[in-house]
């Protein structure tokens, strides 16, 4: 795997936020990665509940400044940059003020989803691709955590499915127990529709729950890990039907049988 490039996107990072589950994963994996010699990137949004100083943030001018199309409507992209302390590892922070300066992460001070959440998860997976694309930087693999980012496999496959920085690359999905309860906007697949056009993939969000979400990226990945221990019946009968590779839940041996899972699925192809 040395020397061999894993774009790693993630809903959560420590330490920029709360360690939990998905957010530590995240970062095992990417660390563990950087330490046996493989290029790595790390992208996430910048939440406006991460301290900027703190964290040494700053924007990235030459990778800022274009605006994404959202729902037909242009939104400016932000880039920030910083470096994990001890680890030389640089980790990207996807910026726009309407959707990330808010003080809080998924939900209002009621604990309620916020509204705009299908809007922030398309920008998010427009925001990596186009800054990638920036970078002129092409993965071997594109490893996706947390529901936040599961769009980015839809958009892969097809909004950029001619871009050619990307055609060599291999999506693995992490799935996790921990996700949100309720529905996100209805309007999520007629948004996504503006950039995918008469798509038939869009017909597993259409009902934007957690579980249709996590479906679009398993029908979109080469790949899939069980970041949890327990993952519901409905999505492992899924992954099932697909066919696809699964590394099963590892909770002792992560960082080696991850590696071996990278270089498995580089291998088959």
């Amino acid at each position: 795997m040395k020397d061999k490039r894993i774009l790693f996107v993630s809903s959560e990072v420590v330490p920029y936020l709360p360690e939990t589950e998905l957010s530590s994963t995240a970062f095992i994996s990417a660390k563990n990665a950087h330490s046996k010699g493989v290029q790595t990137r790390i992208f996430m949004p910048r939440y406006g509940v991460i301290n900027e100083r703190r964290h040494q943030l700053h924007e990235v001018i030459r990778l800022s400044g274009m605006n994404l199309v959202v729902n037909d409507i242009d939104m400016p992209l932000i880039i920030k940059v910083a470096s994990i302390p001890k680890e030389r590892m640089q980790v990207y922070f996807i910026d726009n003020e309407e959707y990330f300066k808010r003080k809080a992460v998924f939900t209002d001070e009621d604990d309620e989803l916020f509204s705009d959440n299908d809007e922030r998860a398309i920008f998010f997976a427009k925001g990596v691709v186009e800054t990638v694309k920036k970078l002129n930087w092409a993965p071997d693999i594109i490893h996706v955590h947390g529901w936040m980012a599961s769009l980015l496999p839809l958009y892969l496959r097809v909004f950029y499915n001619d871009e050619p920085l990307f055609t060599e690359s291999k999506i693995i999905t992490s799935l996790y127990k921990r996700g949100f309860d309720g529905e996100l906007n209805t309007e999520l697949a007629a948004k996504v529709k503006f950039d995918l056009s008469e798509s038939d993939k869009l017909q597993t969000i259409q009902i934007p729950n957690h579980t249709n979400i996590l479906k679009s990226a398993i029908e979109n990945s080469d790949a899939i890990i069980h970041g949890s221990e327990t993952i519901s019946d409905e999505l492992v009968s899924f992954i099932g039907e697909k066919g696809i590779p699964v590394l099963e839940y590892e909770e002792e041996n992560i960082k080696e049988s991850y590696l071996n899972f990278y270089a498995q699925i580089l291998a088959d192809k």
